[in-house]
């Protein structure tokens, strides 16, 4: 199935260099997609530490159950993505098949199978034979044989995307400057609830896994736990981080926890960089053909917020009206009163961009149907909600609901 490029699609990306302490390789596999690659391994320097959260489906795909068993080491050697089989409800199996991939890796690597991680995306319950994989390792473990670039590696773990998902940040630290590259698959079953469908970070700050982690799990909710195209979680998400510590050798300190003032400058790139990333997720979301900001205000408090604002991004009704350009705010009201937050229905007020359409609710006596139809016809839409009932707020962001989404979802596995 060719699929139709998404009208948010960049039309240029930032240059991503090499950083120190990661070497990459792609590779085709053949198990699904011919002639392009469809697996990436990154190898890394010894003592890299790692932080990785992870799916909260309570079907969990095998490279998932692996990585979180092996997190708490702290320490990684190799990843290994493969963009041609979820490896997800395939029960045993699936577990032969990591174990079997992580020890070729490791032995490739020279390092041990615990330290090395897996993701996987595709089709859920075909079973995942690992020869395939592990026969490209004698050629992507290489150094002389395999070095691609982090835009090989985006474009390496797509499936359903319509365009490569890469962010880059550069930042001080006590006078060193770090770089910090994302990349990022999802355009499908996007409802994440930890983070996303597949996320990897890789910076040369020598930062300890114990404060990556403090770091990743709190800027996951402002970024790709605020993001939905069609509320339903995948089997296989996973996001995360790895320090190479390269920086070290050109002066920069060792960071040890999250709250060291040192590490400010670096949280600030780094939730932005995650976000920067989540944002292009939804703007490649199947069959999408608008970008929505949802913003509650005056809600009980910050997490009712945020789950009133999801219950609006994932409403079919908002969705297929902002697919069809219609300036329909009782879709809206509706939305707010099914999240089963407190709100106050002769407070709410509601905007569509700078237009405010209810108050006091009812609609506003200046309300123009021209003006918010018009407003309608752009790509990217900003919904505002007050509940009137507190100071709590959050923003998330979702896309709309076209008939493309049905094409592509109808024959996935065709």
């Amino acid at each position: 199935m060719e699929l139709k490029p998404s009208p948010f699609a960049p039309t240029d990306y930032p240059a991503l260099d090499a950083i120190g302490g990661f070497r990459l390789g792609v590779a085709a596999t053949g198990v699904k997609y011919k002639g392009r690659n469809d697996l990436l391994i990154v190898e890394m320097a010894e003592g890299t530490s790692v932080a990785g959260v992870y799916t909260k489906s309570k079907c969990p795909s095998a490279p998932v159950d692996w990585c979180k068993a092996h997190l708490g080491g702290g320490s990684a050697r190799a990843l290994v993505v493969n963009a041609s089989n979820a490896n997800a409800f395939t029960g045993s199996a699936g577990e032969k098949t990591v174990s079997a991939v992580a020890a070729a890796a490791a032995e490739a690597c020279g390092g041990k199978a615990s330290e090395i991680f897996m993701a996987s995306t595709g089709v859920i319950g075909e079973p995942l034979d690992p020869a395939p994989i592990t026969s490209l390792f004698g050629t992507l473990f290489d150094p002389e044989k395999a070095d691609a670039s982090f835009m090989d590696a985006a474009r390496a773990i797509m499936t359903t995307d319509t365009f490569v998902k890469v962010a880059t940040a550069s930042v001080d630290i006590d006078g060193t400057t770090v770089a910090i590259h994302g990349i990022a698959k999802g355009s499908g079953m996007i409802a994440p609830d930890m983070a996303t469908m597949l996320g990897f970070v890789f910076t040369d700050a020598p930062i300890a896994s114990e404060a990556l982690q403090g770091l990743l799990s709190k800027h996951v909710d402002t970024s790709f736990n605020a993001i939905t195209v069609d509320s339903d979680t995948s089997t296989s998400d996973t996001l995360m981080v790895f320090a190479s510590g390269a920086a070290k050798g050109r002066g920069c300190p060792e960071i040890e926890v999250a709250d060291d003032p040192r590490l400010e400058a670096f949280s600030d790139a780094l939730s932005a960089l995650l976000q920067d990333l989540a944002k292009m997720v939804v703007r490649d979301g199947e069959g999408a053909s608008k970008f929505l900001e949802i913003t509650i205000s005056g809600a009980e408090d910050n997490a009712a917020a945020k789950r009133v604002a999801l219950a609006v991004a994932n409403s079919p009704l908002v969705k297929t009206a902002a697919a069809g350009e219609d300036a329909n705010w009782g879709r809206v009201v509706a939305a707010v009163g099914k999240a089963g937050e407190m709100a106050d229905r002769d407070k709410l007020a509601i905007w569509f961009g700078p237009y405010r359409l209810a108050v006091d609710g009812m609609r506003d006596a200046e309300y123009s149907e021209e003006l918010a139809s018009d407003y309608m016809k752009n790509g990217e839409i900003e919904i505002r909600a007050d509940l009137g009932v507190g100071e709590g707020t959050a923003t998330v962001w979702t896309c709309d609901l076209t008939h493309g989404y049905i094409t592509i979802n109808g024959d996935y596995r065709s």
